[in-house]
């Protein structure tokens, strides 16, 4: 549930605006001290009266997780039902009545990542071997972070003696930095949140036929392929941290989808995608709790299958107002960018060193 609180929260500063408490303070803003002229601050958006008890702290806290202001339960519906209305209402500027693109899809996120940890993904929880698996992912990750954490010393006195003479070594600034973040990595890997679907022995690159003759791509590959476990553990970690990335990863795709159309920009995309992602990593949520009160494999397949597709369908002959014909075709190239976009984000995460 911690997980969920911090996301509702999150999502909540994103989306602005807090409830008023009780007690009124004077005829200006406490925030930004202009002069009041209703419940709320003109300049800066502040609720006029505010609060400092116990009691209202926790209310906060029960109003971001099951209220988030009071429009999570208008957009949700909508967002399944008819995507393609909310997303084009939203655009046109009914922003109070619904829940912010990205406020949901950081809260969308945090929901997952809370999920998967307790029941598991969309097939149940893990079996046996996949357990034990993941004991020593964890296992394998606590051996290198100490070696990671002895490197780390040596990098930063050779660091320390350098500065004492006045002099810098770029490379060895960088060797640290990336250091840095593999240990900060390795210590969230050993939490053991998540969990790794990868065969633990190593992987010959040679027989598997993975090498590209490029140096650097080379060089992650072959440290992925010593412990494929942990590599698998890191990528999904970087998976959850980076999944803001889907979003400009996804806008060249749409915008190609509507080269000639003149009376939508960017921004009309990016709430589109916004939205629509949500709405899949939402899916993926309900699926993962169905599993886990004995819902059929194949019944959470059938919607795996469907879904996606059709929701696309809805909400571009929606958002955009197109015909039948319109949608259909754009469905199809839609799926189609969304694994290149899925591909993409792969490579960006090997890139960033996950």
């Amino acid at each position: 549930m911690a997980d969920v609180a911090t996301g509702a929260v999150v999502a909540r500063a994103v989306d602005g605006a807090g409830a008023a408490g009780q007690g009124a303070h004077g005829g200006a803003c406490l925030n930004c001290d202009t002069a009041l002229i209703g419940a709320h601050c003109h300049a800066c958006g502040q609720a006029g009266h505010i609060h400092r008890t116990a009691g209202a702290l926790f209310h906060d806290i029960l109003h971001g997780v099951f209220h988030f202001e009071g429009r999570t339960w208008h957009t949700l519906p909508l967002l399944f039902r008819r995507p393609g209305e909310v997303t084009r209402r939203y655009i046109q500027g009914e922003r109070v009545k619904f829940v912010s693109p990205m406020a949901l899809f950081l809260f969308s996120v945090f929901l997952m990542v809370a999920v998967f940890g307790l029941l598991g993904g969309p097939f149940g929880p893990l079996s046996a071997e996949d357990a034990a698996s993941m004991a020593k992912a964890r296992s394998d990750a606590a051996n290198q972070l100490v070696k990671v954490e002895a490197d780390l010393k040596t990098l930063r006195a050779q660091k320390a003696a350098l500065k004492a003479k006045g002099q810098k070594d770029p490379e060895l600034n960088e060797r640290l930095g990336d250091l840095v973040s593999e240990e900060a990595e390795l210590r969230l890997v050993t939490k053991g949140v998540l969990k790794p679907e990868i065969k633990s022995e190593p992987i010959d690159v040679e027989k598997a036929g993975l090498k590209t003759g490029i140096p650097g791509v080379d060089h992650v590959i072959r440290h992925a392929a010593a412990n494929p476990d942990l590599a698998a553990y890191k990528l999904q970690s970087s998976a959850y941290k980076f999944s803001w990335a889907l979003i400009p990863i996804s806008l060249p795709f749409i915008w190609m989808l509507f080269l000639f159309r003149r009376d939508v920009g960017l921004y009309d995309h990016a709430v589109f995608a916004t939205y629509s992602l949500s709405a899949m990593t939402l899916m993926v949520v309900a699926l993962s709790i169905a599993a886990a009160i004995g819902a059929p494999d194949g019944l959470i397949v059938l919607v795996l299958l469907l879904f996606p597709p059709w929701h696309m369908y809805r909400q571009l002959k929606g958002a955009y107002g197109l015909g039948r014909f319109g949608a259909l075709w754009r469905t199809v190239a839609l799926i189609v960018a969304a694994y290149s976009a899925a591909l993409i984000f792969f490579i960006f995460l090997v890139a960033m060193g996950a």
